[in-house]
């Protein structure tokens, strides 16, 4: 051999072990590496567009409750201030109660104007949503816009009808504001006679 020749042969030999190895790389999968990659991505992206969609769910969620607090703040924010009203209310109808059927001539005056006050304060009232529940005597309980203070036995009305109303009950908008107090009919009980 010569010595170009003896040369050469080294170099070859790392050259074909280049070639086999990356032909070894590509016959055991060397390409794997890249569809693990190419499957991580996607599920990092299937796992963002998931984050997204939560996201933005919430963020509309928020918005929805936001607007419904607010429409609410405005229909109902007067409520403390409307229950301490119904005090003003309830004392001009006791005036008016317990003003006697004739009136002198020189009072005459002072009770309409406590009539005409107590009508300006209800539809005042009613103009801001706040109307008042005055059951009827014989008109069936009703708990979600009465409340009974008292059962009265009786066979004159059915039982559980009203029987007397305490004071009027009010609503703001469709939420009671105050229960109407009224007493309620209860059956008479039967007396069993057991002496023989």
């Amino acid at each position: 051999m010569s010595e170009n020749e003896t040369n050469q042969a080294p170099e070859e030999q790392p050259q074909d072990a280049a070639e086999a190895a990356e032909a070894t790389a590509e016959d055991t999968g060397a390409a794997a590496p890249e569809e693990d990659v190419v499957a991580q991505l996607k599920s990092e992206v299937a796992d963002l567009k998931d984050r997204l969609l939560r996201a933005v769910a919430e963020t509309e969620n928020v918005r929805r409750r936001a607007e419904k607090d607010k429409a609410d703040a405005s229909a109902y924010g007067v409520t403390a201030f409307a229950r301490d009203m119904l005090n003003v209310s309830d004392n001009l109808r006791r005036a008016l109660d317990s003003a006697p059927t004739e009136v002198t001539e020189d009072l005459k005056g002072f009770v309409e104007g406590v009539d005409m006050t107590e009508r300006e304060l209800l539809n005042i009232l009613e103009r801001h949503g706040i109307r008042k529940v005055e059951p009827e005597v014989g008109e069936k309980f009703d708990h979600q816009f009465h409340q009974a203070m008292f059962e009265v036995p009786t066979n004159e009305h059915t039982p559980g009808s009203v029987m007397q109303v305490v004071a009027a009950g009010y609503v703001i908008k469709d939420r009671l504001l105050r229960p109407a107090m009224v007493g309620v009919a209860k059956g008479e009980v039967q007396k069993v006679d057991t002496e023989v």
